[in-house]
């Protein structure tokens, strides 16, 4: 692991300093201090991460009564489980005795979880079954000692956690982009992939990678190759209306289908609860996002036939969906340290399709396999080279890099505890 280390001495008042600087500077990417000081990563972890609807998994992952996973965000285990009554629930995997974990292995089946410390035994909805001669305690009850429960939503199959006390209505929020989702029928997809890329980078680094496309040419040439969104929008318009235009009858969808909606960072619903639909074009001969450009996969849901375009999807400030006809990729950017980040990446096919058959794991994967591995290697350089003690930070594109600003003018609002801040507007999404 690359230890980063500060050359500053680090306190609540510097960081309100620097945010203050930084805000006079917008446009600008953010100064080294907001990638390795503890303060600023402690107010993220706080203010936005703990705050914000995240994406844990899917439902087809606990298909059985007793079946469980763990997700993991920081120092918080989250057991996603089906009890014995069919229910689904999302539990802090810490005893209520003295906290140690009740689940170690990342995914299975059981009727109980027990605390390996002093064996206290938990029901799969969380409930204390037993705590071991606790009993002597005439004041005990294992009704007062369940395992903590955190905020659930369950949307087309697709499983988002909160960990705040009081999360904000992100189901409210996601009716936005439903006529542009539902077509796909996540709620009955399949998994056909799913990696964990470890970024040895800060988790700001990641994101703002995945959300400008400013470095797509250079960095990924295969992907530019099939995708209009690495050019300026000015030169790719009239062929994404052209497909806009065509794709509901092609694809047998609603004229909401191809609807723009961009409710994201400081524009968003509330906070935590981003969401945003845009379909652009993919070049003439290209169908999906694979090797070659071909099918990989049966079409998903109700779609008929492929259009020439591809959907981008947020929900929530930390988990994007590609999607094309035949199948979706999903990355998820999950802090597990200050300079560590988890990119969950998940493969979604039609739930009938069947591996060896329908589609080829390799070939489906193969693009955007290829691609995260090429964004890792560019994030950890990106992380490196702006942590130097001689980094100045530049000024971001106008057009490409116009969510990015968006997104770090969203994290310095969120970390900033002055009470007379200035609200922030998202200006323009379109690349001009």
């Amino acid at each position: 692991m690359r230890i980063f280390a500060s050359d500053r001495d680090d306190s609540q008042a510097l960081a309100d300093e620097m945010i203050a600087g930084q805000l006079t500077r917008e446009g600008f990417a953010l100064d080294n201090y907001f990638y390795h000081s503890e303060v600023i990563y402690r107010r993220e972890l706080a203010n936005i991460i703990y705050q914000s609807w995240l994406y844990a998994g899917h439902i087809s992952q606990i298909p059985d009564k007793g079946d469980y996973f763990l997700f993991q965000v920081a120092n918080d285990s989250i057991i996603v489980c089906r009890d014995e009554n069919n229910q689904v629930h999302t539990l802090v995997n810490s005893c209520r005795h003295r906290g140690a974990r009740v689940c170690e292995e990342p995914q299975g089946n059981r009727k109980t979880f027990v605390c390996p410390y002093h064996g206290w035994v938990y029901n799969t909805d969380g409930s204390l079954r037993h705590a071991r001669d606790m009993d002597v305690d005439t004041g005990f009850s294992c009704d007062q000692y369940p395992l903590k429960h955190v905020h659930m939503h369950i949307s087309h199959g697709m499983i988002f956690v909160n960990l705040s006390d009081t999360p904000n209505d992100f189901a409210s929020a996601l009716q936005v982009i439903e006529p542009m989702i539902a077509p796909y029928k996540f709620e009955t997809a399949k998994i056909a992939e799913s990696r964990t890329y470890k970024i040895r980078a800060n988790w700001k680094f990641a994101v703002e990678n995945y959300v400008e496309c400013y470095h797509c040419a250079s960095s990924h040439r295969k992907y530019a190759k099939m995708h209009t969104l690495r050019e300026m929008w000015c030169n790719v318009k009239d062929q994404v209306m052209a497909m806009r235009q065509r794709s509901p009858l092609i694809t047998g969808q609603s004229a909401d289908f191809v609807k723009e909606d961009f409710q994201i960072y400081t524009n968003a619903p509330a906070f935590g609860c981003d969401v945003s639909h845009m379909r652009y074009g993919l070049y003439d001969g290209y169908l999906t996002g694979s090797e070659d450009g071909q099918a990989v996969a049966p079409l998903l849901g109700t779609m008929k036939a492929y259009d020439g375009g591809a959907a981008d999807f947020q929900m929530g400030p930390l988990c994007f969906m590609l999607t094309y006809p035949d199948h979706s990729v999903l990355y998820s950017f999950i802090p597990r340290s200050q300079h560590e980040t988890d990119l969950h990446v998940v493969w979604f096919v039609n739930g009938d399709a069947q591996e060896g058959r329908d589609y080829d794991r390799e070939k489906l994967t193969w693009l955007w396999h290829n691609t995260t591995l090429e964004d890792e290697y560019i994030i950890s350089r990106n992380a490196e080279g702006a942590l130097s003690s001689g980094y100045t930070p530049g000024p971001l594109h106008p057009a490409f890099e116009v969510v990015q600003a968006a997104f770090l003018s969203w994290i310095l609002h969120a970390i900033d505890r002055r009470p007379d801040k200035p609200a922030q507007v998202l200006r323009n999404i379109r690349q001009s």
